[in-house]
């Protein structure tokens, strides 16, 4: 039996670092050894011993623990582009243990000098959150872009219909309305029930319905895509955004939880669908804006069967970059969101409806957005003269 009563906690602990059986610890804290080199094993085991490993698998972690977690396939793609294309080529070699702040604002002005602002803040904060999971599995001890900031450049906000057609960023009133008549005339709903083979043909489609719907409702285009019959109560004259289709055309829950949401018809809306189901093809998939095989439309079909003629038809146009005699669409479909919001506004719409209607994630976004249009001068004229009236008579 070895005699341990003068053995400190302190000193097993020390010694575990030898064996994990007590005859052999009591043996080697006893040793003269122990006792030399004592200091330095002390200051060896105070500094955590971390596996060296490089920004580009630092990054596999975090892609890893993406997919993990469950994000979106698209925001998992997004972010494996910023590590294969922006932050590997610079600083993908490098180990995160020797990462310094004077090295990566060499790297934010790498990213400036050779892509936009706006890709070069998204790929910095992809890159803090490579290296705070790097510390968070203990690869590194402190994340050393703490203090890198790329200033964000202040978002043009949708100006409205205050200004004339040639500067206005969403189309004009007239603009507006040559778009409406012009999809009721190029895209005339069926007065027959139209069979799945004979979508896209002659008066067959659903491009009429979808663009009044877009319009007035300001839905995403992945919400107008992945859009149910189920979800479309003409009883109540709501839509209910429920789902949307991503990039892949697959159906999954809205962008957030504010997403969810429910949107009144204007009467152009409740009409157009409820022509377009009396003659709309049933499937299984329930599908309001089916494509002719029955599933969801893409991007580029809404571009290339819909929004891009139905622009070129009533003259909406805008002169090609490469050639000015040739003429192309004027709007990227998306504007019809901001279209949509302005109209909402226009009508005297509070903030916080229209970021309910839309779906933004917080009011900020909403005023980022769209805080111009609420701007009234003789509203505001009016209402100090009130103020003066009401205090002083």
């Amino acid at each position: 039996m070895v005699d341990n009563t003068n053995i400190s906690i302190d000193h097993v602990k020390r010694a575990e670092v030898f064996s994990s059986t007590p005859e052999t610890i009591i043996k080697s804290i006893r040793s003269p050894s122990f006792s030399r080199n004592r200091s330095n094993r002390d200051r060896a085991s105070a500094a955590p011993k971390l596996v060296q490993i490089t920004v580009s698998e630092a990054g596999a972690f975090w892609i890893q623990r993406a997919r993990v977690e469950g994000l979106e396939e698209s925001t998992v793609r997004q972010y494996r582009q910023h590590l294969d294309l922006h932050i590997g080529p610079l600083i993908g070699q490098q180990p995160i243990v020797h990462l310094t702040a004077p090295m990566l604002e060499g790297f934010k002005d790498a990213l400036l000098r050779t892509r936009s602002r706006a890709m070069s803040r998204k790929v910095l904060t992809s890159l803090k959150s490579i290296l705070s999971e790097a510390v968070r599995l203990g690869h590194a001890q402190q994340n050393a872009a703490t203090t890198i900031q790329i200033r964000r450049k202040p978002r043009a906000p949708i100006s409205g219909w205050n200004l004339d057609s040639s500067t206005c960023k969403i189309p004009s009133r007239e603009q507006l309305r040559q778009l409406i008549g012009g999809a009721a005339e190029i895209f005339p709903i069926s007065s027959a029930p139209i069979a799945l083979k004979e979508l896209g043909s002659d008066s067959r489609t659903c491009w009429h319905p979808f663009f009044a719907t877009a319009v007035f409702t300001g839905m995403r285009s992945s919400e107008l895509r992945g859009l149910i019959w189920r979800h479309v109560n003409l009883n109540r004259q709501i839509i209910e955004v429920r789902q949307r289709a991503d990039f892949r055309n697959q159906l999954g829950p809205p962008k957030s939880a504010a997403g969810y949401r429910e949107i009144p018809m204007a009467p152009i809306v409740f009409q157009t669908l409820s022509k377009w189901k009396s003659v709309c093809p049933q499937l299984t998939s329930d599908l309001v804006f089916p494509s002719r095989n029955g599933r969801v439309h893409t991007n580029s079909n809404i571009h290339k069967q819909c929004w891009g003629p139905l622009q070129l038809s009533v003259g909406v146009t805008a002169p090609c970059s490469d050639d000015v005699r040739k003429l192309k669409p004027r709007f990227p479909f998306h504007i019809l969101r901001h279209t949509a919001a302005s109209l909402f506004i226009e009508q005297g719409w509070p903030p916080k409806k229209v970021q309910a209607v839309m779906g933004h994630s917080s009011i900020q976004v909403t005023f980022d957005t769209y805080g111009k249009l609420w701007n009234d001068p003789q509203g505001d004229l009016e209402a100090m003269a009130l103020l003066e009236k009401r205090l002083l008579g």
